[in-house]
C-alpha cells in the first residue's frame, strides 16, 4: 500500500493547471460503444480511474490508441459483446463504478447490457435503481442476480418514452440519454441532471448524430435516431480539482495561480469559498488567489452560522463539501456543513480532530465547524484515505500542518487526481510518495 510523506507548515507559490475532468471522462469515453466510426477525445487525464475504464473498452474489442499528449482515438466498429458475459468482465468491471456508464450504449446498440456491482468510494449507499428503472421505461428487461450482484438489461429496440427520475442523478440521466438516443420515438427526461459535464456529453452526441433539446435545464428531449457517428470532443478542465486547489491556497496561505480553469463552467464554486473569506481573483479564465493570513467565514443576515450544503446543478457539487469542510478548520468563524447526498462522507473528520479541528459531527449528514483563525495549527498525525474527495482533503490538511504526516492508501487519491505528488512539489511542497 503506497503512502504519501508531507512535511507541512511551508508556502506555496506558483501555477497549477487543473486536468480534464474525471467524471465527464467516464461518461464520454463510454459514449463510444455508441458508433462504429472513430471517436477522438482531448484532455483525457491520466488517473486509475480512466485508465480502468479505457482497459475495460480494449476489452471489449474497441481499439484504442494514444494518439497525442492526452489525447485518444476510440473506435468500436469490432465490439466482442460475448465478453460481457466472462469472468474477466465480471471483475474487471466491479472494480471500478464508472463502469456503469457503459450499460446504456451497450444496450442501446447491442441489445444487452451487463454489469456487477461497481466499486469505488466508500461513502455510503450509491443505489443504481434510478440507472435500471429508466432502462425498464425505454423497454428492457431488467434482471438482478443478487447472489452475484449481477445487474443485466436486454431489449431488442429500445422505445422512446416519458420518464420522471426519482432523483437528479448525473450518471443515471447520462446512461438513460445514452441509451434514448438510439431508441425508436421520444424520450423525455424530467428531473434530468444538467451539469456542464452532462451539457458536454449532449453536445458530444448532437456532434454525433443524435437530436437531443433542452440542454442545461432538468428536461431533456431525446428523438431517436438510427445510427451515430465519429466525432472530436474535448473535455473540461475538472472543477472538483480547481475548488481542491482553491482550498490548497487559503490552507497553506499560498499565493497560487490556477490556468485555463473554464470559468463559466465552475457555477457557484468561486462564491462558495468566497463566502468562507477566501480572495478569489478572475484573469481572463485563470483564477488567482493572493496569499493570505487569515480569511473569515461569512453569516447570514440575521448574524446566525453560515450552512454549505450540496444540492444537485446549479448548486454546489458535493464533491467540494470535503475540502470546504478542511478549508473552514482554520478560518475565523464557524459553519455547519450539511452533507444530502451520501451518509459516510463526513466520517473522515475524525482523523482531522487527531489534528487539533475542532468538528462537530452532529450526525452523518451534518458537520458543524469551529474555525481555529490559525491560532491554533492543526499537527501532524498518521492516517488512511477513505475515498478520492476526502483523501485529498486530508492531503490539504497536512501541508498545511505543523510536523510530519504519513496519508496510508493513496491509491484513493490517485483514482482521481493526475500526479498530483510531483505537481505539488514545484509548487514547493514537501511532499515524497513512498511504496
Amino acid at each position: 500500500m503506497a503512502s504519501f510523506e508531507i512535511i507541512g507548515g511551508k508556502q506555496l507559490k506558483g501555477e497549477l493547471t487543473p486536468q480534464g475532468a474525471k467524471n465527464e471522462a467516464l461518461q464520454i469515453i463510454s459514449a463510444v460503444l455508441l458508433t462504429p466510426e472513430k471517436v477522438v477525445i482531448n484532455n483525457i487525464p491520466d488517473i486509475i480511474d480512466v485508465n480502468k475504464l479505457i482497459d475495460l473498452l480494449r476489452d471489449l474489442g474497441v481499439k484504442v490508441e494514444k494518439t497525442a499528449h492526452e489525447q485518444f482515438t476510440f473506435q468500436a466498429d469490432e465490439v466482442n459483446i460475448d465478453y460481457i458475459n466472462s469472468e474477466k468482465f465480471k471483475n474487471k468491471g466491479g472494480a471500478l463504478r464508472g463502469s456503469i456508464m457503459i450499460v446504456g450504449p451497450l444496450l442501446t446498440r447491442f441489445g444487452r447490457g451487463y454489469i456487477p456491482k461497481p466499486g469505488g468510494d466508500k461513502i455510503g449507499r450509491r443505489r443504481l435503481d434510478t440507472h435500471f428503472i429508466g432502462f425498464e421505461k425505454l423497454g428492457a428487461k431488467f434482471t438482478y442476480d443478487a447472489v452475484n450482484e449481477f445487474y443485466q438489461v436486454e431489449a431488442n429496440r429500445l422505445k422512446g418514452a416519458y420518464m420522471l427520475l426519482d432523483e437528479a442523478s448525473v450518471t443515471g440521466t447520462a446512461n438513460i440519454l445514452m441509451a434514448a438516443s438510439l431508441a425508436s420515438g421520444i424520450t423525455t427526461i424530467y428531473n434530468a441532471a444538467c451539469e456542464p459535464y452532462l451539457q458536454q456529453l449532449c453536445n458530444m452526441l448532437n456532434r454525433m448524430g443524435a437530436k437531443i433539446s433542452g440542454i442545461g435545464s432538468n428536461l431533456l428531449t431525446i428523438e431517436g435516431v438510427e445510427k451515430l457517428g465519429g466525432t472530436e470532443h474535448r473535455l473540461l478542465p475538472d472543477m472538483i480539482e480547481v475548488g481542491s486547489f482553491i482550498g490548497l491556497a487559503a490552507m497553506t496561505q499560498s499565493e497560487i495561480t490556477i490556468k485555463n480553469v473554464s470559468f463559466e463552467s465552475l457555477g457557484v464554486i468561486p462564491s462558495v469559498f468566497q463566502r468562507l473569506g477566501i480572495k478569489i481573483e478572475r484573469r481572463g479564465d485563470d483564477i488567482f488567489i493572493p496569499a493570505q493570513e487569515s480569511y473569515e467565514i461569512d453569516t447570514f443576515i440575521d448574524g446566525s452560522i453560515l450552512t454549505i450544503s450540496d444540492a444537485p446543478w446549479p448548486g454546489f457539487t458535493p464533491d467540494l463539501l470535503s475540502i470546504i469542510l478542511v478549508v473552514a478548520t482554520q478560518a475565523k468563524g464557524s459553519v455547519l456543513i450539511h452533507q444530502k447526498m451520501f451518509e459516510s462522507r463526513l466520517f473522515f473528520v475524525d482523523k482531522l480532530i487527531d489534528m487539533g479541528a475542532q468538528i462537530i459531527l452532529c450526525d452523518p449528514h451534518r458537520a458543524t465547524v469551529i474555525g481555529l483563525g490559525r491560532g491554533h495549527h492543526l499537527r501532524g498525525v498518521t492516517m488512511t484515505s477513505p475515498d478520492i474527495r476526502a483523501g485529498v482533503s486530508l492531503l490539504i490538511a497536512a501541508l498545511s500542518a505543523t510536523g510530519k504526516s504519513t496519508i496510508h492508501n493513496i491509491e484513493q487519491i490517485d483514482r482521481g487526481y493526475q500526479n498530483i505528488d510531483e505537481r505539488l512539489r514545484k509548487l514547493g511542497a514537501d511532499i515524497v510518495r513512498k511504496g
